[in-house]
């Protein structure tokens, strides 16, 4: 079996509205300041006053950089969706096929969607942890901490053509993306899967049993199915990349139009 080189690993692209800065914070002990006894009564009423007024301004010091640091505490531990106005986080969990591999900046059919979101209205914020390269190990191992940090409304899961690329045992694909659809579900989001297929090179066999395993587990999970994530781009082979499997950015439009049509109903418009 001839099997092409995996995707070159790049970062994930998180949608300008939720990247996250993280401030460290510290606890500063104050020195401990040493009492002198002096013999002098009104001496040392003297020292007592400049002693209290030095504590005093320590204090006032010490209250400000308290009242700094916890404001920036605060500012930090605010979910990523609280922060662009208490909208729902929508996460997308994939692989270089929603990561603009080798495609401008911004011209993926995730960075389109946030910008149908809102011509249709649709109060949500995009967050893109895709990565070319990604496999469902990948994802299932990284979901954990996005859940918490984002607390997103929607999951959209693009995994598995990687897997299918490096001969993973479809047993392990499958149980990979039920562990992410199941975590997701019991995270309180609603789950949309992202089927594809794997050129017929790998066995009529082989490439069946993967492309049917995105509905099995649908039916399964009770969640949402784009059937075939490159329907109406594989047709167009000007509509790829030189390697002959990442779309160009003339395909966007129609990989979000395949996702639109089954997001579209998973969506709740703000009150």
């Amino acid at each position: 079996m001839d099997l092409p080189d995996p995707d070159a690993p790049t970062m994930a692209n998180v949608s300008p509205a939720v990247t996250e800065n993280v401030t460290s914070c510290k606890i500063v002990s104050e020195p401990v300041v040493s009492a002198t006894v002096f013999p002098n009564d009104s001496t040392a009423r003297m020292d007592v006053d400049m002693r209290e007024r030095m504590t005093n301004s320590r204090r006032r010091q010490w209250l400000a950089a308290l009242g700094i640091t916890l404001a920036t505490a605060v500012m930090t531990a605010v979910p990523a969706h609280a922060q662009s106005g208490n909208k729902p986080a929508l996460l997308v969990l994939g692989d270089s096929l929603s990561a603009e591999y080798g495609i401008a900046r911004g011209t993926g059919w995730v960075s389109l969607l946030q910008d149908r979101l809102s011509k249709e209205r649709f109060d949500y914020s995009v967050v893109n942890a895709s990565i070319s390269g990604e496999t469902t190990i990948g994802g299932k191992t990284r979901l954990p901490d996005l859940l918490k940090r984002h607390r997103p409304a929607v999951v959209i899961v693009e995994l598995g053509a990687n897997d299918a690329l490096r001969g993973f045992p479809l047993q392990t694909t499958e149980a990979n993306l039920r562990t992410i659809v199941s975590d997701a579900q019991q995270a309180g989001a609603t789950v949309l899967l992202v089927g594809m297929r794997i050129p017929p090179n790998y066995g009529q066999d082989y490439t069946e049993r993967f492309f049917a395993l995105y509905s099995k587990l649908a039916k399964e999970k009770r969640a949402a199915l784009v059937p075939f994530l490159l329907d109406n781009v594989i047709s167009r082979p000007e509509w790829f990349q030189s390697d002959r499997i990442h779309p160009t950015s003339a395909a966007q439009p129609t990989l979000l139009d395949n996702v639109w049509s089954q997001l579209k109903p998973l969506l709740k418009k703000a009150a």
